[in-house]
């Protein structure tokens, strides 16, 4: 009795707000309990969801060669073949160009820096050379002292190269297996669910899954436009290496909206120091422009309804996923969500069979309700 007191003491507003709040608190815990696991297990998470991104780059085409009468094992052999071949082929074409390229850059910055050294010199600061040598000393200085740091952090990078190879070799085995035989490791796996909900989960897996193919196709083709918007460009103001500086835009442009112009400031960069700063000008508003027709052009005509998420919804996964994992969070951040927003879409979506189950029970309650007398009399009177 007191307690309904009490209960009835609060307003329903307070009520609603306390119950909703302790939900959210729970659910909240579990959302960091689940990063808290991620990041402990990064060295496992980061390579597996990389392999899935790759298996929706790749499974079209295993699939496709499965249909044609390869067998499955031939056809995943052939594609990660013929893709290492590709990939090995563009890496050592831009090793190459490179090295043809860096004694060229190299003598052109040299120009650079002697012109702006007399800039310096003979131009408004009216600079003495003994002013600019104290400068360039004092900066030979300070990596002198900064030596040890220096040394350590080529230890550190030394590690992270271990743990490179290692990520790359978990995610190679990782991606034989999803090209192979990826159907069946998902049908083992919704088996933890109730049987109940196991067909909306595997329907909802499927789903995910698709967009994630359309959000891969869709990146790459945007990224291949990018790369050679850009590396055109380049060759056409004559800045040197601009097919290794096309590559990385190449590969920056694989987080949406920002990766092709934070991974063009490398070409500005370069422009400026072999060009000067027209050509660095230039450049920008080239990176400017192509990342304009991204956002505005290449991204809704590609991915069209494969990936239907919000821009602001991009760039808030990106920044949360570079927040909480760096460029590798911020790479998985957008597929990540694609998967989420249309596997959630169909767990969420009414089911039509229950929704008729429940119908016609609705219906034969009434019925029963129908056919009761109002006033039943007694079988003796």
């Amino acid at each position: 009795m007191t307690a309904n007191v009490d209960a009835d003491s609060v307003e329903p507003l307070v009520r609603k707000t306390a119950a909703w709040a302790w939900r959210l608190l729970v659910i909240l815990l579990a959302a960091v309990a689940l990063l808290w696991v991620v990041s402990k297990l990064e060295v496992i998470v980061v390579p597996v969801l990389l392999a899935l991104m790759l298996s929706a780059l790749l499974l079209p085409g295993v699939d496709w060669l499965d249909r044609h009468g390869l067998p499955r094992g031939g056809a995943v052999s052939l594609v990660l073949f013929s893709g290492f071949a590709v990939l090995g082929g563009i890496l050592a074409f831009v090793v190459l160009q490179f090295i043809d390229g860096a004694p060229d850059l190299v003598e052109q910055v040299s120009r650079s820096i002697d012109s702006t050294r007399r800039w310096l010199v003979n131009g408004p600061l009216h600079l003495r050379n003994e002013q600019i040598d104290s400068a360039g000393n004092a900066a030979i200085q300070a990596l002198h002292n900064n030596q040890a740091k220096l040394t350590s952090g080529a230890i550190s990078t030394a590690a992270t190269v271990t743990e490179l190879v290692t990520a790359a070799v978990l995610v190679l085995f990782t991606l034989i297996f999803f090209l192979y035989g990826g159907r069946n490791i998902w049908e083992y796996v919704i088996k933890i669910f109730p049987a109940g909900v196991r067909n909306r989960v595997h329907e909802a897996g499927i789903a995910g899954y698709g967009s994630l193919i359309g959000y891969v196709r869709a990146t790459f083709l945007v990224a291949l436009t990018d790369a050679a918007g850009v590396g055109t460009g380049l060759a056409i103001m004559g800045v040197p290496l601009a097919l290794p500086l096309a590559s990385v835009v190449f590969l920056g442009a694989f987080i949406p909206l920002i990766g092709a112009l934070v991974s063009g400031l490398v070409a500005v960069v370069v422009a400026l120091l072999a060009k000067g700063i027209v050509y660095a000008l230039l450049t920008l508003g080239l990176l400017i422009l192509i990342n304009q027709l991204e956002a505005h052009i290449l991204q809704p005509l590609v991915m069209g309804r494969a990936v239907s998420i919000h821009p602001l919804g991009v760039v808030l996964a990106i920044t949360t996923g570079g927040v909480l994992a760096g460029i590798v969070g911020a790479l998985l951040a957008v597929p990540t969500v694609a998967f989420l927003n249309n596997a959630i879409q169909v767990l969420l979506a009414r089911d039509p069979e229950a929704e008729a189950e429940k119908q016609a029970e609705d219906d034969d309650d009434k019925a029963i309700i129908r056919a009761k007398p109002d006033h039943p009399q007694d079988e003796s009177g």
